[in-house]
């Protein structure tokens, strides 16, 4: 029996939509999961709770949590001995610049090996293309309301996004895998490219013309992103999110491609399913 945390969530909803098997739902809140309109049972547990974590798990053969890596020991805990896991993380866990985001991944990650647990840990990195997603469409609606695109850096800086529909066949590839222990494994887009060809892909798929960048140094940035708060016809950007667009997010997927079995879709391909 597979349970599915987190499912009413994007990446859950749209593995549970994908799976083709019957899977039992864990969520916190209920309405919100029979709002999906997804035939399928579900169990109401908050992840902090034990005792209701561990009833809606029981009997659980495979787990895959699509909710934060924060929350991998309270599953370990709750799981029935036997069941094996897929968890998803994130590669900010990669960062240098520390936050509680990844500090979550890191100690869940870490949790995860200890426990020699059966399973797979997926680190994602930047996830577009699903239903109401804020990565690709914030993106957009940005560039819809400015002339030009100031990035730090001039955008130099490399991003290897991965498209959903990837996302969710690398959690159905990692529940089938024999593997005895646990296995971490970064999941990606096919290759990187610096972020301001990826805003120019962005544009073009959107059906915006591709905006001149204005290279602006980041603390600059940081120190203005509280405006957008003030500006409603801005989306609104952090400076944590200003920060980490100054460094790489370049990675190896050959475990991706080899164990899991996954090639990734091109970007353009992804774009373009986003936008259709």
């Amino acid at each position: 029996m597979i349970a599915i945390i987190g499912a009413s969530g994007r990446s859950g909803a749209t593995l549970c939509r994908a799976l083709g098997q019957a899977f039992r739902a864990v969520v916190r809140d209920a309405a919100k999961w029979l709002s999906l309109g997804i035939p399928a049972p579900h169990a109401v547990a908050d992840l902090r709770d034990e005792a209701a974590l561990r009833e809606a798990l029981a009997g659980a053969t495979t787990i895959i949590s699509c909710a934060h890596a924060r929350h991998i020991p309270a599953i370990l805990a709750a799981a029935p001995p036997t069941a094996r896991f897929v968890f998803m993380g994130s590669t900010r866990r990669h960062s240098r610049w520390p936050d509680a985001h990844g500090d979550g991944v890191r100690a869940g990650e870490a949790a995860f090996l200890a426990s020699r647990r059966a399973g797979v840990l997926l680190h994602p990195t930047m996830i577009y293309g699903a239903e109401g997603e804020d990565n690709v469409q914030r993106l957009a609606a940005l560039m819809r309301r400015l002339p030009v695109l100031p990035l730090p850096g001039g955008g130099a800086s490399l991003v290897q996004p991965i498209h959903q529909d990837d996302v969710t066949r690398c959690l159905i590839a990692a529940s089938t895998r024999g593997n005895t222990a646990p296995e971490v494994t970064i999941i990606a887009g096919p290759e990187p490219l610096p972020y301001r060809d990826f805003c120019a892909e962005v544009a073009r798929a959107a059906g915006i013309a591709p905006r001149p960048i204005l290279p602006i140094p980041a603390g600059l940035l940081m120190a203005l992103s509280p405006l957008t708060r003030a500006l409603p016809f801005l989306p609104r950007i952090g400076a944590e999110e200003i920060r980490r667009l100054t460094e790489d997010k370049a990675f190896d997927i050959a475990a991706m491609r080899e164990t899991l079995g996954v090639i990734p879709i091109p970007l353009a391909e992804g774009l373009k399913r986003t936008f259709c």
